[in-house]
Order: C-alpha cells, then sequence, then structure tokens
C-alpha cells in the first residue's frame, strides 16, 4: 500500500537536519530555543497531542510538559461513547471535564474526539436491542448531548471517525445498517453543528496519507456533502506509520495532501506517531525522526490550510502502539524516561526556522 521509505526531504527539512547537527552539542533541550507550542504558534499551527486523564492524575513530569509544550489536546479516550455513556441516557462527564478545565487552565484548545465511530461503543448498543428509527435517535441524541455540554469549549470535533475501508467501500457499521447506507454521516454532521455553530467539524481516518482508494473514495464523498451545505470543515489525516512499510516521498506527501485542500477543506495531521520495530537504535530514530519532519513540514507548507499537527500521546511507555502491533513500538517522539528523541528536536528546530521566517 505504501512506497518504499525514500530519504527526500523539502529543503527546509534538510537546512534544518543540517542545522541540529551542528547545534544539538552545544544544546541539552530544544526547550532552549522556546516551547514547541510557542514555536508552533508563530509559524501558524498548533502543536497537539493525545491526553489521558489518569497520566493527568498520577504523573507529574507528565503534566508538566502537557502543559509546557503543547498548544492542544485531544482526549484520547475519554470523550469515546464507550467512555461517556456506560448506561442507557446516563453519561459519566468526569474525565473528560478534567481535561477541558485542564486545557483552559493552560490556554490550549481542544480537539474532541470522537463522536461517531464503529468501535468502543458501550456495550449496552447492541443492533438486536433497537429499531433503526431508534438508533437514530439514540445517535442524534448522543452527539447533540456531547456537543452541546461542550459547546465554546471545543475547537475542533472529530465528529465520524473510520467510516471507509481501504478499498474505498463504506464501512459496514451499527450506524451504517440503521441509516440504511452512508447518510449517517451527513446527518452526524448537521447535528453537530446545530449543538455548536462555532465549533470546527471533521472526518478523521487513518491511511489518508497516501494516494489509495480509500483516500480518493473519502474526498470524493465529502466533496459532495460539502458541496450539497453538509457542514463539514475538515478532513483528520491520522498520521499512524509504521517504519516497516516505508513512507512517501516529501514532495508527493505534499502533492497528495494539497488535494484535500484544493477541495475546499481544513487538514488537520490528528494522531501521527511513527512506530518501530523492536529494539530501537539509532539508526531507527533518525528515520522516525524524518518520517516526523516530513509530516509536519507539509502541514507548515500549507499555509493556514493545515491547522494543526498532534501526536498520538507521549512518552513511549504510555504509548497505543505496542498493545496492537506486537513487535514494534516506540513510536513518540519522547522515550519512556521523558527524554526527548531526535524527532523531537528535528520537530523543534524546524517550528524555529519557521516561525522566524514569518
Amino acid at each position: 500500500m505504501m512506497k518504499l521509505y525514500r530519504y527526500g526531504l523539502p529543503l527546509l527539512v534538510v537546512c534544518v537536519s543540517w542545522f541540529a547537527s551542528l547545534v544539538l552539542g552545544q544544546v541539552d533541550s530544544v526547550t532552549q530555543l522556546g516551547p514547541l507550542r510557542s514555536l508552533a504558534v508563530r509559524a501558524g499551527i498548533e502543536f497537539g497531542t493525545a491526553v489521558s486523564a489518569s497520566h493527568l492524575d498520577e504523573d507529574s513530569v507528565y503534566r508538566t510538559l502537557l502543559s509546557r509544550e503543547f498548544s492542544s489536546i485531544t482526549p484520547e479516550n475519554e470523550m469515546k461513547w464507550e467512555s461517556l455513556g456506560p448506561e442507557p441516557g446516563r453519561y459519566v462527564w468526569e474525565n473528560a471535564d478534567r481535561i477541558v478545565a485542564f486545557a483552559r487552565a493552560h490556554q490550549q484548545r481542544i480537539r474532541g474526539h470522537t463522536l461517531v465511530w464503529h468501535n468502543q461503543m458501550p456495550v449496552w448498543l447492541k443492533p438486536d436491542a433497537f429499531s433503526p428509527d431508534e438508533l437514530r435517535k439514540i445517535l442524534q441524541r448522543h452527539i447533540q448531548t456531547v456537543v452541546g455540554r461542550y459547546r465554546g469549549s471545543i475547537w475542533q470535533w472529530d465528529v465520524v471517525n473510520e467510516a471507509f475501508n481501504e478499498d474505498g467501500t463504506f464501512r459496514d457499521t451499527l450506524w451504517y445498517r440503521a441509516f440504511g447506507g452512508p447518510e449517517y454521516i451527513a446527518w452526524a454532521f448537521r447535528w453537530a453543528k446545530e449543538a455548536d455553530p462555532q465549533a470546527l467539524l471533521f472526518y478523521n481516518d487513518y491511511n489518508l496519507e497516501f494516494p489509495s482508494p480509500k483516500a480518493d473514495a473519502v474526498l470524493s464523498f465529502l466533496a459532495r456533502l460539502k458541496a450539497e451545505g453538509v457542514p463539514i470543515d475538515g478532513i483528520g489525516l491520522q498520521g499512524h506509520i509504521s517504519l516497516r512499510y516505508g513512507f512517501p516521498h516529501a514532495q508527493e506527501l505534499l502533492d497528495h495532501v494539497r488535494r484535500f485542500v484544493d477541495a475546499g477543506f481544513y487538514v488537520a495531521f490528528t494522531e501521527v506517531d511513527v512506530r518501530m520495530p523492536l529494539p530501537r537504535d539509532n539508526t531507527k530514530d533518525l528515520a522516525q525522526a524524518q518520517v516526523y519532519t516530513q509530516i509536519l513540514s507539509t502541514c507548515l507548507a500549507l499555509k493556514g490550510k493545515c491547522l494543526s499537527f498532534s501526536i498520538w500521546g507521549f512518552p513511549d511507555k504510555y504509548s497505543w502502539v505496542p498493545g496492537f502491533f506486537p513487535g514494534e513500538g516506540a513510536a513518540t517522539p519522547i522515550a519512556d524516561d521523558y527524554s526527548p528523541k531526535p524527532a523531537w528536536y528535528q520537530m523543534g528546530l524546524l517550528l524555529y526556522v519557521a516561525a522566524k521566517g514569518r
């Protein structure tokens, strides 16, 4: 599916890598150039991460880095239906509220994640327990309850998540069957817009970073909905990458992502991590750094149209990757002991150069 990895980088990234080789021996931390959140905002984007409420409670180093280095945060699980609605008609808001309160206290924007997904749904939500009409009403009520509670607090909502198969067909989900087709996607965006007219509304999916039948189908379908007046503001490119399979050439990546922008959508890199075959070593760290900077440089190149770049959690010990991809891991730019990896330094230097150039 993905092309063989080629070390072609935009000129800016090449310059940053060269600059890094000169200065890394002279500085202990890229934070001497300023927190990455400040550099990113000056460069014209938000720099974010996924967040766990339990880590906020238990890990003071985590809290310190989260508040200092990131300008936007995404609840990793706390706003998914499984977490919010364990029983019909009853919502548990405590963990999601704590994340929202943390973001407000530290002047961070919030990406709400996610309203409609086929995974991590509550156990009571079974297709044989409800009629299609009841399911449609349940979905509308859920979207408007959650979005309404956080009205004015959420910057971007991932309204619909992962609705397509790799071949470009629609995923056969509870919602697809309840609505008799993909109409649930349009209704989800309409209901979210009614509940919070100011929030930016995104469709979010994986493997959209690569030219493929899936990427083509997503773009074609969403462009049609947008032309029909469905309030879709942006497309979230998750960015879960493995060094096992490689990554497109930098110019190919930029040209491909620009297609979404040219169709009238904002884009955001929403869940970026770059996993490697274990054990970790210096060669893999450098290859990982190039992928991170290549994606970040693409976001920066789409001036004003790529709104945010978010890594999917930190440090490596809190990553979801090892539990889902046996033999792979070390996917974040921060190691288990919170030491920055080459990816962190190079992203910081890339943001520093970009901020200086504005």
